[in-house]
C-alpha cells in the first residue's frame, strides 16, 4: 500500500511492529531511535496509558533521498497489544507496508503469541492485505528472560512458514537493529518491483539500508 507521488517525487512507506501486549514493541522503537543515525531522523513519540504501554501508536520516522531526488520517508509504528484496543490496531495497520510481529519468548506466553499472530492476520485481511504476500518478520524478543521457548522449537514450529526468525533481547539492544534491517530489506525489494528504486531512481538496496540501518558500532 505504497504512497507514491511521482509530481511531487515523494515516497512513504511503513512500517508495523505488531504482537501481544508487552512482548517488546515500545522497546524496540526505543532502541532503535539510540542505535540508528540521528542526521535524518525524526522524533519519537510515545503515548503511554495505565493498561497498556502504547494505546495508540509510536511513530518513528526516517528520511532518505534516492540519486533521483525522491525523497523517501519511512515511518515505523507499534499498535497497543490489548484486545480492548483491536479498532486502534486495524487502523494502525491499514496502509502497512511490512510488518515485525513481535513475539514473547516467556513459556507462559505462548497462548498469547499465538492469539495475537492469529489476530494480525485476520486484521490484515480486514484492510485488504495478504499475510502470504505483505513482507513480514517474526521476532521472538525477551531471550534473557528464564523459563523461554528453546531457538529449536521456535524453528521447528515457524521455519516451515518460510517467515524470517530473529532472536532478541531488545532491552539489551541484541537482535533489533537486525530485525529492522531483514524487515526493510524485504520492503526495499517489495517496492523496487514496482517502482524500479534501482533503475529508475538508483538506489540500490544496499544503499536503502545502509542509509536507514547503518550506526556506530551497530551495523545490520
Amino acid at each position: 500500500m505504497i504512497e507514491y507521488s511521482e509530481a511531487e517525487q515523494r515516497m512513504v512507506l511503513k512500517l508495523v511492529y505488531y504482537g501481544p501486549a508487552m512482548s517488546g514493541k515500545t522497546t524496540n522503537l526505543l532502541t532503535l531511535h539510540e542505535l540508528l543515525p540521528r542526521q535524518g531522523r525524526g522524533d519519537l513519540m510515545v503515548l503511554d496509558t495505565a493498561d497498556d504501554r502504547t494505546i495508540f501508536f509510536d511513530l518513528l520516522p526516517f528520511f532518505l533521498v534516492a540519486p533521483s531526488g525522491l525523497k523517501i520517508k519511512l515511518k515505523v509504528f507499534t499498535v497497543p497489544g490489548q484486545v480492548k484496543h483491536d479498532a486502534t490496531r486495524k487502523a494502525v495497520l491499514q496502509r502497512a507496508d511490512g510488518v515485525v510481529f513481535v513475539a514473547d519468548s516467556q513459556l507462559c506466553e505462548q497462548a498469547n503469541n499465538g492469539a495475537s499472530f492469529d489476530n494480525l492476520e485476520q486484521n490484515l485481511s480486514l484492510v485488504g492485505q495478504d499475510i502470504g504476500s505483505i513482507p513480514l518478520v517474526i521476532q521472538f524478543n525477551k531471550r534473557d528472560l528464564p523459563d523461554v521457548i528453546s531457538e529449536a522449537e521456535v524453528k521447528r514450529i515457524w521455519e516451515p512458514t518460510g517467515i524470517p526468525l530473529h532472536f532478541s533481547a531488545a532491552l539489551k539492544g541484541a537482535g533489533v537493529v537486525e530485525t529492522f534491517s531483514t524487515v526493510s530489506a524485504m520492503v526495499y525489494d517489495h517496492v523496487d518491483a514496482r517502482f524500479s528504486l534501482a533503475a529508475f531512481h538508483g538506489l540500490t538496496r544496499d544503499d536503502f539500508l545502509a542509509q536507514i540501518v547503518r550506526s556506530s558500532g551497530a551495523d545490520g
